[in-house]
């Protein structure tokens, strides 16, 4: 298994950084830009829903289906942004716009997913306590490969992110079930009024083809681009083997992506993960501005930063995906 040995120095090399940081202003709030930014979403899935009902029973409807997996992917990006109180300085307002986007907007448990990505920034890559690399449908070590879909899981890798905004559903349902969702009566109200809503509008507007046709489309689109933000950040980096500290355990398991304004719209800003993961609280639009800053630093002491295309990033993790599943295909 890959390792993430690197150089150390003395002294905490992150609270230097640190200093750099907040001596550059970089973990400010800014309301502006989070004001704009959950308006335009709000808005966007306001006009995506208005049009679907202007639209009535048409096969139309299917490109309503479209923009709507883009605006749902977009407000479980602003979820992220909540959850890390990148948007608010205090848990209570973070948590009530949480619910509202997770739970109402797309269907999400906001405390699930929560509770799971804490748990991935605490040990990102690791084999045992990071659930994003844990055993699943994809698998991310040779140990845990086996069965036909870790055979062929490079090539199933994009068809089975149609089914990620399903899987989602199902396992936010069963964390409610199983007590372990804190505000569970408020999650489940909401999560009922999102499902209930959802079938209501689908059934009621379109016919039973065109239900079928428009749920199945938005909700695998919707997959295959939430599935696309996250993929590029850690699937095919080095695997931590416990004796880092916190700024290389953040770095070295962490690739950035290149890319202008438009993939930073697109990817949410977690295209700078390194960043992201250093400084969880830091608004999405400092992000590019301590991205320089990060990496200069990191050759100062002698820390790999990882940072590649966006198209190089997916070939890496599906290059990955296949030495993993290649013992298998020997057999």
């Amino acid at each position: 298994m890959t390792t993430t040995a690197a150089p150390r120095t003395t002294g905490s090399d992150f609270a230097e950084l640190s200093r750099r940081i907040n001596a550059a202003g970089l973990l400010r709030r800014r309301p502006a830009y989070y004001a704009f930014r959950l308006t335009a979403v709000a808005l966007a899935l306001i006009g995506g829903w208005t049009a679907f009902f202007l639209i009535g029973s048409s096969w139309w409807t299917l490109a309503v289906a479209v923009f709507l997996a883009v605006a749902f992917a977009q407000t479980a990006l602003v979820a992220h942004d909540l959850a890390h109180r990148q948007v608010f300085r205090t848990n209570k307002p973070s948590a009530r716009a949480g619910l509202i986007a997770g739970n109402l907007a797309i269907g999400m448990s906001y405390g699930y997913w929560m509770d799971k990505h804490t748990k991935h920034h605490a040990n990102p890559n690791h084999d045992d306590l990071d659930p994003d690399v844990g055993p699943g449908v994809l698998v991310w070590n040779e140990e845990n490969a086996h069965g036909f879909i870790a055979k062929y899981q490079a090539y199933l890798f994009f068809p089975l992110l149609t089914l990620l905004g399903l899987s989602l559903k199902k396992d936010s349902v069963r964390a409610l079930l199983d007590g372990t969702v804190k505000r569970r009566t408020t999650e489940a109200a909401l999560l009922i009024a999102h499902f209930a809503g959802y079938a209501a509008a689908l059934l009621l507007v379109l016919t039973p083809l065109q239900a079928l046709a428009f749920f199945v489309v938005h909700q695998a689109l919707f997959g295959v681009y939430l599935g696309m933000t996250f993929a590029p950040n850690h699937k095919g980096m080095p695997h931590p083997d416990g004796t880092e500290d916190f700024f290389r355990k953040q770095v070295l398991t962490s690739r950035n992506v290149r890319g202008g304004r438009i993939v930073d719209a697109a990817l949410g800003g977690l295209n700078y993960q390194i960043e992201h993961h250093l400084f969880p609280a830091m608004p999405t639009p400092n992000l590019r501005k301590a991205q320089p800053l990060v990496q200069r630093y990191c050759a100062e002491i002698g820390v790999p930063y990882e940072i590649t295309s966006l198209t190089d990033s997916y070939a890496q993790a599906l290059r990955h995906l296949h030495e993993v599943g290649a013992g298998l295909r020997k057999k």
